[in-house]
């Protein structure tokens, strides 16, 4: 730290007219607004503290960062304002920091850090600096920046792997029950030709066993059949579509469901929503499994709110419920393939819903309210979003 001009000027404080005091006095105050306008304008979030871990200065990424508000957290301990910073052991050091954290409030965010130590420019001449590693330090700043986008592209094709291999895994286990299947489905047909032989009073029972084995075998296949739609959907088939239609279609469709889980579903509609591209069905499986998550989360009595919303790019379908939220420590995890916290689940509901629009172009957003619920939000593009031209100053022109 830099403290040559301050020092030159309270020496010469005896001797500077009132004048050039205030000139001088002035001049600090402009280079102080001066460093300020320039930190604020920085993307990475700086925050100061003194020794004792006090903040002393805090530019306004960081407070977007961590929910601070940039006055009230001055003279506070940085490990009270941001909840989960172990202070302690991060000055410990006297050398370089770095970590990487997870927060929750006010938005979900990964970030990088890094603390470093603030050091008088003369702390290596003072006497006995050997015996105390933090002998001379002033402070600690730390820079954070925003590693949010990195980690969800990371995490995206680390999913597309994880799907594949899925996919791959459900497709052998698939042709594995089909070929049992088909051979049972043959042995059948053998017994009821055998059957249609005999006299009727001697077939007794059978006809209804061999109708019970053949249904029980084509509902095998069924089952089988939509696993395999679900896991792996087909390309979209896209036409254009009310969404509203579609989510209506969707919620009908559970109506019995609804009523034996004494569920209230308020659903709000928008009425500007233009056509999207969708492929109803795959859509509509999307639907399902965002409400049937909501149910199943929920006690008897719960309230499912379901509206639909026009944004600038997007139209958005949120799914509300009050089923108590997710932990904050399960938030990173609901899109991993079999991570449920049901007692019982395959944990592909999200991934799925998560597939599909992706397919479609949208986006999935979930904003959790530990002990109140979770709202999931599914944004699908309208209008012609093929292409669009990236201007200058990342300005987009759509094409």
């Amino acid at each position: 730290m830099k403290t040559g001009f301050i020092d030159k000027l309270i020496s010469r404080l005896g001797r500077v007219r009132p004048e050039e005091a205030k000139a001088h006095l002035l001049r600090v105050v402009k280079e102080k607004g001066f460093l300020e306008t320039i930190f604020n304008a920085i993307q990475e979030g700086i925050v100061v503290t003194d020794p004792g871990g006090r903040i002393v200065y805090l530019n306004d990424a960081s407070c977007e960062f961590f929910g601070l508000r940039g006055r009230d957290s001055l003279g506070q301990l940085i490990s009270e304002q941001v909840r989960g910073l172990d202070w302690p052991a991060l000055s410990a050091s006297a050398d370089l920091v770095s970590r990487d954290m997870e927060v929750f409030y006010p938005a979900h965010r990964f970030l990088n850090f890094y603390v470093v130590p603030l050091l008088l420019e003369d702390a290596d001449d003072s006497p006995g600096g050997d015996t105390d590693p933090h002998q001379g330090y002033v402070g600690y700043a730390m820079i954070v920046r925003d590693l949010t986008q990195t980690r969800q592209a990371t995490q995206a094709t680390i999913e597309d792997e994880r799907f594949n291999a899925l996919t791959m895994l459900a497709a052998g286990v698939a042709h594995e029950i089909g070929n049992p299947l088909n051979s049972l489905t043959i042995h059948l047909q053998l017994m009821e030709r055998r059957l249609r032989k005999l006299p009727p009073d001697q077939r007794g029972d059978l006809d209804d066993s061999v109708r019970v084995a053949r249904e029980e075998i084509r509902r095998l296949d069924f089952i089988v059949s939509q696993f395999l739609r679900a896991i792996r959907p087909g390309a979209v088939d896209t036409h254009p579509a009310d969404v509203n239609a579609v989510l209506t279609e969707s919620v009908s469709f559970l109506r019995a469901e609804i009523a034996d889980r004494d569920i209230l579903v308020e659903l709000e509609t928008a009425k500007d929503l233009p056509p999207l591209e969708l492929d109803r069905d795959q859509m509509k499986q999307a639907f399902y499994n965002v409400i049937r998550n909501s149910f199943q989360a929920m006690k008897t009595g719960g309230i499912l709110r379901i509206t639909t919303a026009l944004e600038p790019d997007y139209a958005a379908v949120s799914f509300s419920d009050t089923g108590g939220g997710i932990a904050p420590e399960n938030m990173g995890k609901v899109f991993d393939p079999y991570f449920t916290t049901k007692s019982s689940g395959s944990g592909l509901g999200l991934l799925i819903v998560r597939r599909i629009v992706r397919e479609h172009g949208g986006e999935i957003e979930l904003r959790n309210d530990t002990g109140r619920g979770l709202t999931v939000v599914i944004r699908l593009p309208h209008g012609d979003r093929r292409a669009r031209m990236l201007g200058y100053g990342g300005s987009e022109t759509e094409v």
